[in-house]
């Protein structure tokens, strides 16, 4: 029987304005986005209202998870703006259907 690889995530939620990004990297993308848009992602998350996740790429190693997202963090932001649009063109909540309300 083979052993499934981990998967990891580097992610980057906005508000709905798109006024703000957070760049982050989790284990499990569905648990951690609904962290996210119930305000319990983290302090700055909760902060500015991040909660639609706008972009996310799976790796298979957490070092270069880590690698990743420190890149990305450190790209200026209409670098992200651009690796979002190339998946996301009209920079939806991808998450969106992901949860019901009661879940939220």
């Amino acid at each position: 029987m083979r052993i499934p690889y981990p998967t990891f995530y580097v992610y980057i939620m906005s508000n709905e304005g798109h006024s703000v990004f957070y760049i982050g990297v989790t284990n499990n993308i569905k648990r951690r986005v609904l962290e996210h848009k119930k305000g319990a992602g983290s302090a700055f998350t909760s902060k500015y209202n991040l909660k639609c996740l706008l972009y996310y790429e799976k790796l298979d190693d957490i070092n270069n998870a880590i690698i990743r997202e420190k890149k990305l963090k450190n790209w200026h932001r209409d670098w992200n703006i651009n690796l979002i649009k190339e998946e996301n063109p009209e920079m939806k909540d991808l998450a969106h259907d992901w949860f019901t309300k009661g879940q939220i």
